[in-house]
């Protein structure tokens, strides 16, 4: 598990963007695993930055997103496919047929699932899967649990994520309760993994995810285990992980 202290957010999205950059570089026809929220943004931006100069080709990239809110369509801007045309995708040249965001409003989520693994392992896997790390642990929508979910499924939002996420929405009321998510499983079998957190209020998780016990009541854990990690963090995110790094 490597780990880079960046010094601030935007520099956090730099380092993010120099290890997906040499991906695309080295292999024009990479599979990209990608996140949404506020953290990855910065990424994104670096990444928009560089295909702009003409240092970047995503003509042949295809990427696969971590999840979706299950009931909001596609139009509503908190909807994930919304969040990465507005933040990546309308701003690059990947073709619309290569980027793929679980279906939330499938009449069917458990064959929306089944096709969206097969998809995944039909493209040959994800290259790089950029993750966040929410305040209770968890990666994609993977909650704290007393078990490690395996593959893509439907899955129950906890209160605290809920809470996290109403900054986004209107109301609290608003939010979601339910997504499609990529399991551990799923993200476990990436080539890759750069996992991105930012601000004071992810230090401590930062700190027991990484350097505390491996348990499904904390998800991140489990990327202690894998055995290409890359560890982003701003120097708050990652004030008490300084002396074990």
């Amino acid at each position: 598990m490597n780990f880079i202290i960046a010094k601030d957010y935007d520099a956090m999205g730099r380092a993010a963007a120099t290890i997906v950059a040499a991906k695309v570089l080295t292999k024009p026809n990479a599979v990209l695993g990608l996140a949404t929220g506020s953290t990855p943004i910065s990424l994104y931006k670096e990444l928009v930055a560089l295909y702009k100069k003409g240092e970047l080709d995503f003509s042949n990239i295809k990427s696969f997103n971590l999840d979706e809110y299950v009931g909001l369509p596609p139009t509503n801007d908190q909807s994930y496919i919304y969040f990465m045309k507005d933040n990546l995708f309308d701003h690059i040249n990947i073709k619309k047929e290569n980027y793929h965001v679980p279906n939330g409003n499938s009449s069917n989520l458990e064959d929306e699932a089944k096709h969206y693994e097969k998809m995944i392992k039909d493209a040959g896997g994800i290259d790089i899967q950029v993750l966040g790390i929410g305040p209770n642990g968890h990666i994609g929508f993977n909650e704290p649990d007393t078990k490690f979910e395996k593959v893509t499924h439907e899955t129950g939002l906890t209160e605290s994520t809920i809470e996290a996420n109403k900054r986004f929405f209107n109301k609290k009321e608003d939010v979601p309760t339910k997504a499609i998510t990529m399991g551990i499983k799923t993200i476990m079998m990436a080539k890759s993994i750069i996992i991105l957190a930012t601000g004071k209020g992810k230090a401590d998780i930062v700190k027991s995810a990484f350097f505390g016990d491996i348990v499904p009541s904390v998800p991140a854990s489990i990327l202690q285990l894998h055995h290409n990690v890359t560890v982003i963090v701003d120097t708050e995110a990652g004030e008490k992980i300084k002396k074990h790094i």
